[in-house]
């Protein structure tokens, strides 16, 4: 199968959607021949044999400009089976292009991309991803929204983002372990670890004024690190700055439980999520910015990390209750907390957990992509 991928999301930035469309690419790449649109800067981290064609990722308006243009201009050159959209953003771009070219049209969508309020976007965006071949969602929930915006249940499938398995071994994983809380002055304080991008959706203010009280009220001496920084340019978040969240810390109490380190690189995510004892991933149910699956949910089980999360949007997916973590009732702060004290209490055993999450390794989404986008 011939793939032409169309994304704004691929490296060199490096979210949760980058990677997805870096293993993307890497995946259908060994079924077949890949090549890329993506914004200036991705050749230099395409995976080996993937062919890129580089456009202006800012501004929104270029980049959109340029990609229907290279699309279409990739897609007779290219002659590919299947031309994807790394998102919902590159569908309006990915059908012009397989229209022309005979191929089939398809986008891999997140969640965000199916609600966005915008006028242009709701008017050329949505109907662009209703007439396409096939719609793959991130999740269960993901699905749902597309068939509210008339996307014809038959040609939706459902194919859950992967995640890399850690290769560290026992001694490694405590070294990272040590490391990390010694660099960080954290001895062998509880640690609950927050990953992600602070906006209103994810929670983490929320959480620290609403819930990170009464956890602390039982375990005294626990520390929330903080990973990740407010967003400066996404579809519709709302971001929390930092300062917002430390004064918020400030009000409640807590300041002295809570660390914001900002976004860090890979090798030190790694020994965070070694260096925790429970992941808390507080999302909120907001209909206009939902949680389209929850990779980090399932990155932290990789990691032998238990979650607690409030039961919303594609977390339903992405955590299993009982055997990878905890999920809550939405907005049920004092549920949230009395499962976050039991689990550091009783910790689930690492090993069932990262059993979990080999369910969602990079191979099994790649089959399932390719299988998805079969005629």
């Amino acid at each position: 199968m011939r793939a032409l991928l169309l994304t704004r999301n691929f490296p060199p930035l490096w979210g949760g959607m980058e990677r997805l469309n870096l293993h993307l690419a890497a995946e259908l790449a060994q079924r077949g021949p890949v090549r890329v649109v993506a914004p200036a800067g991705a050749a230099a981290h395409a995976p080996a044999g993937v062919e890129v064609a580089e456009v202006p990722g800012k501004p929104l308006w270029r980049f959109v400009s340029a990609t229907s243009r290279v699309g279409v201009r990739e897609a007779k050159r290219f002659r590919p089976d299947v031309i994807l959209a790394g998102s919902g953003l590159t569908a309006f771009m990915t059908l012009a292009a397989a229209r022309r070219s005979g191929a089939l049209a398809a986008a891999y969508v997140h969640g965000l991309d199916l609600t966005v309020r915008h006028p242009l976007y709701r008017a050329l965006w949505l109907p662009a991803i209703r007439r396409l071949d096939r719609v793959i969602a991130n999740s269960r929930a993901t699905a749902e929204l597309a068939r509210r915006i008339g996307v014809p249940d038959h040609r939706i499938a459902i194919v859950h983002p992967g995640v890399d398995m850690p290769v560290a071994g026992v001694e490694e994983r405590r070294r990272q372990r040590r490391a990390f809380r010694a660099e960080h002055g954290l001895g062998e304080r509880p640690l609950l670890l927050s990953v992600g991008r602070l906006t209103a959706r994810k929670g983490v203010g929320r959480f620290v004024r609403e819930v990170l009280p009464a956890i602390v009220k039982e375990v005294p001496e626990v520390c929330l690190v903080i990973v990740g920084d407010a967003p400066k340019d996404a579809l519709a978040a709302r971001a929390e700055t930092p300062a917002m969240i430390l004064e918020t810390a400030e009000a409640a109490g807590v300041a002295e439980n809570v660390r914001l380190l900002g976004f860090v690189p890979e090798i030190m995510l790694e020994a965070a999520f070694f260096a925790a004892d429970v992941h808390v991933f507080p999302v909120r149910h907001l209909p206009d910015d939902p949680e389209g699956f929850g990779m980090v949910a399932v990155e932290a089980a990789a990691h032998g990390l238990p979650t607690v999360a409030y039961a919303t949007g594609g977390v339903v997916d992405a955590v299993a209750d009982g055997v990878s973590g905890r999920l809550v009732p939405p907005e049920d702060g004092a549920e949230f907390a009395r499962a976050v004290v039991e689990m550091l209490k009783r910790p689930p055993a690492a090993e069932g957990i990262r059993e979990f999450a080999a369910g969602f390794a990079w191979p099994r989404f790649g089959q399932a992509v390719f299988e998805a986008l079969q005629p």
